[in-house]
């Protein structure tokens, strides 16, 4: 689809449009650089500046000369991008350990240059970002000031390759946000602008690194003092800096009357290809947009229209959106979400190519981008450059970093905290109490940028042997404390993996949709705002909680079950429920696309939101089951800064779990599976479920052979779950939740909230009970006891033990509560265990516990319950016999 252009574009066809490909992370292939030089042809777009970091002869090792591979590998893109009209700028960054003033140095730096230029290239770029402002001493004698040295080596440049028609430079200082002291009384930006040759273009990327907003104002001061129209190298959907976060959002933030202030555009999007559609396509659509437009549109009838376009995609975002509906504006006037909705229609040809991929999933991302720390002022250091490698350079236009908190401005951080808190209303119009635990990204946006963070984390890149998608199958250690196979279930055949013939996609239920690629773009949205979809999550489930009150029982209001407030709570509850049921069909279609490039790139993050919206979800079924939280989130508030991880870190931070942070890291699965878990609060209805879950988890830790020991719980077939589950289901019903795959329970986690209740509780109720109903196993004499079968006289004395032990008050002053877990070991989702655990801690923490222990732990499930936190309790039992295990939170 060609985008028509504005009568202004085609005046100016020197207009620099396009993309740069600067990120840190793994470089995109010969074959996905091709496709791109396509559709920026088709799209109207001109340009490609070649600055990967990945590429390290075009940073760390700029002076050494391309081999021989590495040549054809260049002139084959030259070649291609020629073919497809699209100008290719080949970008060096010499500033990490350059000697300006050496001519030995400008000898090589022109020699790779000449070495590109032969390739076929003809259009340049100079970047000097992210180095230290400092020169060698023959530097200092030679030059009168860093940026007179830099000028003088971009200008030399550039008389030697013959004043090239396109010739890039970027600055040291390239955004407003590291201008000393600002632009306009900046010596450095002024001798660049006074001294660097007429002909060649100055980049910048706004106020900051990466700019929410970009203004008309801000550009005419930067081009007063550049002597030159910017070209903006624009970081807007950059996620180099976070492996959490993807932006699928449209271009936005830059207000259209930027378009005659500019000398061009470039995008720097995310490190995956297939999902830079709409980042690109909206630019583009924005580059064609009508400048007269531009002057008066907050008061032109067009921008009323604009308006009115907003409120109508904000209502279909809410209510439903209906494609045969044409929301359309005056040509050429710029729209962001009705340019995401043009750009939608147009990536959805693209999931149904035919794409293969292989191998295991991961993520293109590099773990070592620099830190950034905060001062007393709280605005960031960069960092000092070695010229060693390309690791330890700093943050470029192309890439944000990785940053680490300075805990001494915790004071100033929590000043601005303050300020910076979403306050969602609720149905009467009212502030909600308790809304501050919602991070404002718009407001945070003022102060900081969205790398600039406290938490980070890293996902290790995945391995795996299958090449696609599998409904069951891992060759791991289990997350599980069962290690044995369990005897009953099946081997895995080869139907188990989905192959091309067997994929659904033709058929409705499993075809994407425009409605699903909104949803998607909505829940990854962009740096400083989430769609209208997540934002929707987000305010749901805050009301929800902050309103749990309305559903907890009060015995003094027996008829507030049936107030307007209970209605409405539940009515909110199983909207939110709908929300989860669409992000769960939505992940469900993405596995069944043909192109698998694309699947591989979005899965990991779709996988994600759909566990961390799930696991809400299924918090919030235990409210409604369980008559809500008198107390559950009066707790602390979050901690005062702007966090990594994007909605999915917004929505887990909701969570009373403040201190369990390691449950929220995942290991997403090596190969695309398409299987669902669902964790959910236990019911009644639950308990055989449960019960021969337990017989068979028992069965495969013991090794025997499963026909004998079913011949010997013939005559006790509830035996197992009486023990290990009985109790807590009958005592605690309020903390227990099951997880179940599309055909049964395939775990489970019981928990009280006071363990020595539960443990008096026992004695009174539950044990006489289970003295009635095993005899023979409570009051047996030696004698007898012999007739008792081997298999089962373990399993008598843990029975007897449930009326004769008493916890420990060590063990009950930081671990009050008790739990248990078993997980069957079908269950190849590594994050199933955490996320069931999770929401026993959350419902736990609802009600004022600290923390939990294990009672009783075996060999068997030591690992199991390390991994997911605990650790052993050596001091507070004097019994060597038993084994304590206990997390606080």
């Amino acid at each position: 689809m060609q985008l028509e252009e504005s009568s202004d574009a085609k005046k100016d066809a020197s207009f620099i449009c396009g993309v740069v490909e600067g990120f840190y992370g793994r470089p995109w292939t010969l074959d996905q650089r091709k496709d791109l030089f396509v559709k920026l042809q088709e799209w109207g777009m001109n340009s490609y500046l070649y600055a990967p970091k990945d590429d390290y002869k075009h940073r760390a090792y700029w002076r050494e000369l391309y081999s021989v591979e590495e040549a054809e590998h260049l002139t084959l893109l030259i070649t291609a991008a020629k073919e497809c009209n699209i100008t290719f700028i080949y970008a060096l960054s010499p500033g990490l350990d350059i000697t300006y003033s050496s001519s030995k140095e400008m000898v090589i730096l022109k020699r790779k240059l000449d070495q590109v230029a032969q390739f076929g290239c003809t259009a340049f770029a100079l970047l000097f970002d992210d180095i230290e402002a400092e020169m060698t001493e023959s530097d200092k004698e030679a030059f009168q000031s860093f940026a007179q040295a830099q000028v003088s080596v971009t200008n030399e440049v550039y008389e030697h390759l013959n004043q090239p028609k396109e010739f890039l430079f970027c600055p040291t200082q390239y955004c407003a946000s590291r201008a000393v002291p600002d632009v306009p009384n900046s010596e450095y930006l002024n001798t660049v602008g006074s001294k660097l040759a007429p002909g060649i273009d100055v980049m910048w990327t706004g106020p900051k690194v990466i700019s929410r907003l970009i203004t008309p104002a801000s550009i005419d001061e930067l081009t007063e003092v550049l002597r030159r129209k910017p070209v903006i190298w624009d970081n807007l959907h950059a996620n180099d800096y976070d492996q959490k976060r993807i932006f699928l959002g449209p271009y936005t933030g830059r207000p259209s009357a930027l378009l005659e202030k500019l000398k061009g555009v470039l995008t720097n999007p995310n490190c995956e290809y297939g999902a830079n559609f709409v980042a690109i396509h909206t630019v583009a659509q924005w580059s064609k947009c009508s400048i007269e437009h531009a002057h008066d549109e907050n008061q032109s009838s067009d921008a009323v229209s604009a308006v009115s376009a907003d409120i109508k995609l904000e209502q279909e975002s809410r209510n439903g959106r209906s494609d045969d509906e044409d929301v359309s504006l005056p040509m050429l006037v710029y729209h962001s979400r009705l340019a995401l909705k043009k750009s939608l229609q147009l990536w959805l040809p693209e999931f149904k190519r035919t794409k293969s991929m292989w191998g295991p999933i991961s993520k293109p991302h590099v773990n070592n981008v620099p830190p950034v720390t905060f001062n007393a002022t709280g605005q960031s250091g960069v960092p000092c450059c070695s010229s060693g490698s390309l690791e330890e350079g700093g943050t470029s236009p192309g890439s944000a970093p990785m940053p680490t908190a300075d805990h001494s401005s915790a004071e100033d951080a929590n000043e601005l905290a303050s300020d910076a808190t979403l306050t969602p209303c609720l149905v009467d119009g009212t502030e909600s109490a308790g809304s501050s635990s919602m991070v404002s990204l718009d407001r945070v946006a003022e102060c900081l940028e969205p790398m600039e963070t406290v938490e980070s984390t890293s996902s290790a890149s995945s391995q795996a042997k299958n090449l696609d998608v599998e409904d069951v199958d891992d060759h791991d250690v289990k997350e599980s404390p069962v290690k044995e196979e369990m005897p009953s279930a099946p081997e895995h055949e080869e139907g188990d993996i989905v192959m091309e013939s067997e994929r659904k996609e033709e058929e409705e239920d499993y075809q994407l949709s425009v409605d699903d690629l909104c949803l998607l773009c909505d829940l990854f949205y962009l740096p400083f705002e989430h769609g209208p979809q997540g934002m929707q999550l987000l305010q749901e489930f805050n009301w929800l909680k902050l309103n749990a009150h309305l559903v907890a029982s009060n015995p003094f209001q027996p008829t507030a079950a049936s107030s307007p407030e209970v209605k409405e709570w539940h009515e909110r509850a199983q909207k939110f429920d709908a929300m989860s049921h669409a992000l769960n069909k939505l992940f469900t279609r993405l596995t069944y696309i043909n192109n698998r490039e694309l699947l591989y790139e979005l899965y990991p993050y779709v996988w994600d939101m759909r566990g961390v919206v799930a696991l809400l979800n299924s918090y919030v079924k235990w409210l409604s089951f369980n008559q809500g939280s008198k107390q559950g989130f009066l707790s602390d508030e979050q901690e005062p800064w702007v966090f990594r991880g994007g909605l999915a870190a917004d929505l887990q931070r909701l969570l009373p779990l403040e201190s369990v942070n390691d449950l929220f890291l995942y290991k997403s699965p090596e190969t695309p599976t398409r299987q669902v878990y669902t964790i959910r609060p236990y019911l009644a209805s639950d308990e055989r479920n449960v019960y021969q879950l337990c017989h068979r988890l028992h069965i495969a830790r013991t090794g025997a052979n499963f026909c004998d020991m079913e011949k010997i719980f013939h005559s006790y077939p509830n035996l197992l779950g009486d023990i290990h589950f009985g109790a807590f289901v009958t005592l605690s019903p309020e903390f227990c939740f099951v997880v179940e795959d599309d055909n049964s329970v395939v775990g489970f986690v019981a928990a009280a909230a006071n363990a020595k209740d539960l443990q008096r509780q026992i004695r009174v109720a539950w044990v006489p009970e289970m003295q009635t109903k095993y005899p023979e196993l409570f009051h047996g004499h030696s004698t007898e006891k012999s007739n008792i079968p081997e298999a089962l006289k373990d399993l008598a004395t843990k029975l007897q033990r449930l009326h004769t032990n008493d916890l420990p008050d060590a063990l009950l002053t930081y671990h009050p509560s008790q739990l248990k877990m078993w997980l069957s070991d079908t269950v190849i989702d590594h994050s199933v265990s955490k996320r069931l655990l999770t929401c026993a801690v959350a419902a736990l923490r609802a009600h004022g516990s600290s923390g939990c222990h294990v009672y009783d732990v075996d060999v068997c499930s030591m690992e199991f319950y390390s991994r997911l936190g605990f650790v052993e309790l050596k001091n507070v039992t004097h019994d060597q016999d038993v084994m304590y295990f206990g997390r606080i939170f």
